[in-house]
């Protein structure tokens, strides 16, 4: 298996799955124990590992398909290592589904087979290929022009508003965004703002945040503009996968009056992984989770 390189991590009901790509034979392998663990509710990695075991062997014997479609790849194991773990693809994985005794099995099938089809699905596609397409270098560093580039691509065939400032005033968990009539002045003063050092970035983040200058996608669009910014200037992005999500919105609903938290957050996971491909992809993956709705 020389062909596979992109790491993808789902979240299902908080759980990872983590999913890595086959350049060669062109499709996603998901971690069998992550799904596992993700329908039976499972935290305890022992506890999944031996429940697969049993499972496998259980399967074998009935010559089901789901264990002679199963192959094995390397992925980081809660010790750190990286050790070979079984995986499956996207038919192996309906399967599997199929073959846990699990209430909850019926909803992650549900859940696997909707998510890729969904505007989120098709977005994060379209942000993972970023990475290869070269536009992240032609994207102007810190302005409005910029963050429109960032969501004209990431929405572009979803959205008929891709990339467009929004003309009417929203609001969301009771706090309204710049209104309407406000927005292009705000933007304009947005852009002046200084944005040479990491506290002035942040301020700058904060602000734009404020803005939310398009209908829908704001959060995902300005964590890249973030991470593009914050290389340009200071030589760091942020490894979101370092931040929880609760703490993240928190962060971000305080962040108007009280932006101590949200600048600890981000100050904390800074890495100088600027060029690191499975930091980009685990990027995109952790702030596309961010704009989940809870279960």
């Amino acid at each position: 298996m020389e062909g596979w390189r992109k790491i993808s991590i789902r979240f299902y009901n908080d759980r990872e799955v983590r999913a890595v790509w086959d350049n060669e034979l062109n499709k996603w392998w998901f971690s069998v124990l992550d799904i596992v663990g993700a329908i039976n509710e499972q935290d305890d990695y022992a506890r999944t590992r031996n429940y697969w075991k049993y499972l496998k062997t259980k399967l074998r014997k009935q010559g089901s398909e789901v264990v002679s479609v199963t192959n094995q790849l390397k992925l980081l194991a809660p010790d750190g290592k990286r050790r070979m773990t079984d995986v499956l693809d996207y038919a192996g994985v309906m399967l599997l589904a199929q073959n846990i005794p699990n209430s909850n099995a019926t909803r992650f099938v549900h859940w696997f087979a909707s998510d890729s089809e969904s505007i989120d699905g098709k977005s994060r596609e379209k942000a993972y290929a970023l990475w290869e397409s070269g536009l992240l270098d032609s994207v102007e560093i810190g302005t409005t022009r910029g963050l429109q580039q960032i969501h004209a691509y990431l929405f572009g065939g979803l959205y008929d508003f891709a990339g467009q400032i929004r003309t009417v005033t929203i609001s969301k968990g009771g706090f309204t965004f710049c209104r309407a009539q406000y927005l292009r002045q705000s933007l304009c003063d947005i852009d002046r703002m200084p944005d040479d050092t990491f506290d002035q970035i942040v301020a700058k983040y904060v602000e734009m945040n404020v803005a939310h200058p398009f209908m829908e996608g704001n959060g995902r669009s300005t964590r890249l503009w973030l991470d593009l910014l914050l290389k340009a200037r200071v030589g760091h992005c942020v490894d979101w996968s370092q931040i929880a999500k609760h703490d993240y919105l928190t962060a971000m609903v305080l962040s108007a009056t009280r932006p101590a938290m949200l600048h600890g957050l981000l100050q904390g996971a800074l890495t100088d992984k600027v060029n690191d491909r499975e930091t980009f992809m685990k990027g995109i993956d952790y702030s596309y989770y961010y704009e989940q709705a809870d279960s």
